[in-house]
């Protein structure tokens, strides 16, 4: 029976990688987005919710992980040697997962800092674009107003 928590430990681990390495190219994805100054809005979100259904099913692996390893840990400790293949290949996903888990943290962080530039000039050009909307108004104002005369008294007494 341990046996059976062993691998499904492994497999863990292994979807686990899988689901990094989605998240790795889902940030290359996100990156170009950001950089491309004609990518739509819902491009950018349609990323982001890719990425957080895949950080849900981490979220989820990693319990049910934490769940397995509670009911095998002490068998694992005191059988070492009879499980020392599979604790080696967990031992090395454990380091990809770390490889992987630094990767996206750093594409994260690189994507924020385009993130907050890209958005803080799309909030100038709406400024501007305000501005610019109540010039004209104004303007518009100013010429309806240029041929509009006042209602004048005139004396026709003479």
């Amino acid at each position: 029976m341990e046996e059976n928590y062993i691998i499904l430990l492994r497999e863990s681990l292994e979807k686990k990688v899988e689901i990094l390495k989605e998240i790795v190219q889902l940030n290359i994805e996100q990156k170009d987005i950001l950089e491309d100054k004609t990518s739509p809005v819902d491009e950018f979100d349609r990323n982001v919710s890719s990425k957080d259904a895949l950080v849900q099913k981490i979220t989820k692996l990693d319990d049910g992980f934490d769940e397995v390893f509670k009911k095998v840990s002490e068998e694992l400790d005191s059988n070492r040697e009879k499980y020392a293949s599979e604790i080696k290949l967990m031992q090395d996903l454990i380091r990809e997962i770390t490889d992987l888990s630094s990767k996206v943290q750093a594409q994260e962080k690189e994507n924020y800092t385009l993130a907050k530039n890209k958005f803080s000039g799309v909030r100038k050009q709406v400024q501007r674009v305000r501005q610019s909307k109540d010039k004209v108004n104004t303007y518009y104002k100013n010429m309806t107003k240029a041929n509009y005369y006042d209602p004048q008294f005139l004396d026709q007494k003479n």
